[in-house]
């Protein structure tokens, strides 16, 4: 039996560059690809957004990224899966995330794209600090704001 193709998961400070990070996707018998791609915006909760900044625990975040596509490659039928993710600050309009798997079929593909970004958000210890037009920056909780269930920020006393 083949081996699994490879997980991966990488941090960045680096803009992320789609069209090579999917370069890795494509391989014989994929007849499906979907990607994702997580953009800075410039409105959250009625707040105008200047820009972004990201702040990971690098060696525990690309760990448990790691995990999670391995979960996705050993959960669903598919060939590649990859997932990046910005660190530092973004300008609106950045890509902040990005993740891509190939699959046999679109179905598999789907749903693991969406499983990997909804277990990157709850799971991956990456922290988010919002630069607002009026008022003070502030560390998004991150378990408020349903983007990561049970999260903290990097600021928090909890541990």
């Amino acid at each position: 039996m083949p081996s699994p193709p490879p997980a991966l998961f990488h941090l960045s400070a680096a803009p992320l560059d789609p069209a090579e990070l999917r370069r890795g996707l494509p391989k014989p018998g994929a007849g499906a690809c979907v990607t994702f791609e997580g953009w800075v915006r410039d409105l959250n909760d009625g707040r105008k957004v200047l820009a972004l900044e990201y702040e990971a625990f690098a060696p525990l975040a690309e760990k448990e990224g790691a995990r999670i596509v391995a979960e996705a490659l050993a959960r669903f039928p598919l060939i590649a899966a990859a997932c990046a993710h910005r660190t530092g600050r973004l300008d609106i309009g950045d890509l902040a995330v990005w993740v891509g798997v190939s699959s046999a079929h679109r179905g598999a593909a789907f749903d693991a794209c969406r499983f990997i970004i909804d277990q990157a958000k709850a799971r991956v210890p990456v922290w988010k600090k919002e630069h607002y037009a009026e008022g003070a920056s502030a560390w998004i909780n991150c378990a408020t704001q349903g983007e990561h269930a049970g999260g903290i920020s990097p600021n928090s006393d909890q541990s």
